[in-house]
């Protein structure tokens, strides 16, 4: 028998039953697959397990305290209790330190894709929000004012996700920690602001926040529009990567944008463009109704059916006095994916050429 399958069939006990698991698969991993809920505040799939929140830890038979299942290995013959008294109890607890010092636990979800982790725990299990006053940790930055990324650190946790994404996942290492205990602060380079930092303004460390400190402004314009907030799965059109977004809306207006963390080009990564730059579709600049310039300059209304047939007949001359080669379509990121793909048959079915790009490949 191979070492392949030989690992394949591994096996501990997991809460009474007995499950499978993989070499290097972590409890919390085994948990998860095996539709266990374990609580946590400093987890993220894409990140390298921290182990800082302590709400993930479990009973292993033969260990003298609990421990994180998030950093711990499955191991043959291991036995697993993930919600005794005991440990439900123990979380209770951390949970009622950490929402004892913020200064709120209820926040508006269009702060961030996981800004309602800490609400959602504190409500599972009942936690008291006054049972632990006392000092407290981080200082909101509210002199950065940037037009993207909200910083108030009155509801940072400390579960540095928004510090390890920046690292792991984008490489930007933007924003560190400094101080330590009560004086733990998320911070940038020399204390400054985002924009003088190496941010790139992708908006992972927002989506990554548990707790909603760091928030995305933007969206929070939003707030106070009437009705319930609605989720649209599309494709970001800024780009040919190709990645999954989760629109939001409340009514006919839109508000913000979340990537999707399941998307199979992102996996939750967006870019500045993709996270932040989607006010043209509601501006009020934007035309509502064709234009024709008159002889003296001057623009006038006109329909639909108009333009179309003056644009027809201006494509009609051009091809006529000037040939094929005389027209060239640069398709624009702003618009959908349907208009790029019309854009380009329109070129090559209808003048024979390839002279079309896309302002979206530079």
């Amino acid at each position: 028998m191979s070492a392949t399958a030989t690992e394949r069939q591994q096996t501990m006990t997991l809460d009474g039953q007995e499950v499978t698991f993989a070499q290097g698969e972590t409890l919390y991993e085994v948990a998860r697959r095996h539709q266990i809920q374990v609580p946590t505040l400093c987890y993220d799939p894409r990140l390298e397990a921290f182990g800082g929140c302590r709400l993930c830890v479990v009973e292993v038979r033969g260990a003298k305290t609990p421990v994180a299942s998030c950093t711990t290995r499955a191991a043959q013959g291991m036995v697993v209790s993930t919600a005794t008294p005991a440990v439900e109890k123990l979380r209770q607890t951390l949970l009622e330190m950490v929402v004892s010092e913020n200064r709120e636990v209820a926040v508006n979800p269009l702060r961030g894709f996981a800004s309602q982790e800490l609400t959602t725990l504190v409500h599972r299990y009942g936690a008291q929000t006054g049972r632990f006053q006392g000092k407290h940790s981080g200082k909101s930055n509210s002199a950065d004012l940037n037009p993207f990324i909200l910083r108030d650190y009155d509801l940072c946790i400390s579960c540095y996700r928004c510090v390890r994404v920046c690292a792991e996942q984008e490489g930007d290492y933007a924003i560190s920690v400094m101080h330590r205990g009560f004086r733990t602060q998320i911070t940038t380079e020399f204390n400054g602001n985002l924009k003088d930092s190496s941010c790139t303004f992708c908006g992972q460390c927002v989506q990554t926040c548990p707790t909603g400190a760091l928030a995305d402004k933007k969206a929070l314009r939003g707030a106070d529009l009437p009705g319930e907030i609605q989720k649209t799965r599309t494709i970001c059109p800024y780009c040919g990567v190709g990645c999954s977004v989760d629109i939001m809306t409340k009514g006919d207006r839109m508000v913000g944008i979340q990537p999707a963390m399941d998307g199979p080009a992102n996996q939750g990564a967006l870019c500045v463009k993709g996270q932040f730059a989607f006010d043209f579709v509601q501006h009020d600049d934007r035309l509502k109704t064709p234009l024709l310039r008159q002889p003296d300059g001057s623009f006038k209304e006109i329909g639909w059916d108009e333009a179309l047939d003056f644009a027809a007949d201006g494509f009609r001359n051009a091809l006529e006095k000037h040939g094929r080669r005389s027209v060239y379509g640069i398709a624009s990121g702003r618009a959908p994916h349907e208009a790029a793909y019309s854009m380009q048959k329109f070129i090559r079915a209808g003048f024979g050429t390839h002279y079309v790009d896309n302002c979206s490949r530079a």
